[in-house]
């Protein structure tokens, strides 16, 4: 069975603020207004948001403790056990250290079992597209033409294709808007990776976005970094971020790809990092087998979601209300996923889930972080 632990703490309260600015993330505004380029639908939106905004602020003002509605924590995570390794399968045509192949990556990928050895590391890898077809399919094509058809179209049923401009945008907007976020996150993150230092070098990261974890992680001696996004317009942003964390781009992978076919062998990954993505993937449960599919015996999923605030509050009531928005403006985003029971649930052989409120960004203030053992 399972262990799974849970921490909490209290929080200080805090003063009302605008409700549906400030409760939204900023991205989400800023993708709505960069999408809308007619001044007057513009200002109709701006009007009804804030009729909605007020009419909730002073909803708001008549429920204080609906601030309450989860208790902060700050527990430490203790470490993860080892366990002894259990049967995995192998999928074909992969390389030694996991990574399939692809047309494009025949030629621009390079793995080594040794991962780095050195910060000047040798293991060759960029811009390998898309190849997930293999976690869904029992038998590879053969052509390379083939299996690049079978892993758009995997890609395409999990995260159908977007125009170039409108993934630019988003992840332009993400890197231009996530600071504020990830300061309020940092404590908890430094935390969080922490567990991965010393001892984890083959490192997957699920929507990697633009890349705002490497620093956290990345910057260790022989660390290989394979870095996960359905939106290749994140590669960029994402690759100046390990280059500031101090990652050799010679060890830094990104793949076009979703977590719900992760394009890697059985039991090939130290650690997989996800923060901020089982909001936005459409299987939850999938993308968990995946994690712990890839992991290695005793390996590490490294955890941080905003998730469903609780039943009979006035902010779980504003969080389905805005759901539907969320997901159009925010790539596919859910406000109302009880992540933590699912983690809980994926079969991992020991669960660590801390539960936290943030101080600002009210829509997505109720947060779980922790750490999963394989």
């Amino acid at each position: 069975m399972p262990h799974h632990h849970h921490g909490s703490t209290g929080v200080e309260p805090l003063t009302p603020e605008p409700f549906l600015f400030r409760s939204m993330p900023s991205s989400s505004m800023n993708i709505v207004l960069g999408l809308c380029s007619e001044r007057k639908f513009r200002s109709v939106l701006i009007s009804l948001t804030m009729s909605i905004t007020h009419s909730l602020q002073s909803l708001f003002a008549f429920y204080p403790n609906y601030r309450n509605s989860l208790e902060a924590s700050r527990r430490r995570i203790p470490e993860a056990p080892q366990f002894k390794a259990s049967r995995t399968r192998r999928i074909p045509l992969a390389n030694d250290d996991g990574v399939e192949r692809s047309k494009e990556s025949i030629n621009a990928l390079v793995l080594s079992d040794s991962l780095c050895a050195s910060r000047f590391c040798c293991c060759g890898r960029r811009r390998f597209i898309g190849a997930s077809g293999a976690a869904l399919l029992p038998i590879l094509p053969s052509n390379a033409s083939e299996l690049e058809r079978d892993t758009t179209a995997v890609l395409n049923k999990f995260h159908p294709p977007r125009p170039d401009w409108y993934e630019e945008l988003y992840a332009s907007i993400m890197d231009k808007s996530i600071a504020a976020y990830e300061e309020e996150v940092a404590g908890y993150k430094a935390d969080l990776f922490k567990k991965l230092r010393g001892k984890n070098k083959k490192v997957m990261e699920l929507g990697i976005g633009t890349g705002p974890n490497l620093k956290y992680y990345a910057d260790e001696a022989g660390v290989s970094v394979v870095s996960v996004d359905p939106n290749k317009k994140m590669e960029k942003y994402a690759k100046e971020a390990a280059v500031a964390a101090g990652l050799p781009l010679s060890c830094f992978n990104f793949i076009q790809t979703v977590g719900e076919a992760l394009p890697v062998s059985d039991a090939s990954m130290d650690a997989v990092v996800g923060t901020l993505v089982l909001c936005s993937v459409k299987d939850v449960k999938l993308t968990l087998e995946e994690i712990k599919r890839v992991l290695k015996p005793g390996g590490l999923y490294v955890f941080m979601e905003h998730v469903a605030a609780q039943d009979g509050t006035l902010l779980r009531f504003a969080q389905g209300l805005l759901d539907p928005l969320q997901q159009i403006v925010a790539d596919g985003c859910h406000l109302t996923r009880d992540t933590g029971k699912l983690i809980s649930e994926a079969g991992f052989s020991d669960v660590n889930i801390n539960t936290t409120l943030l101080s600002t960004f009210s829509i997505i203030r109720p947060h779980i972080y922790g750490i999963a053992s394989k």
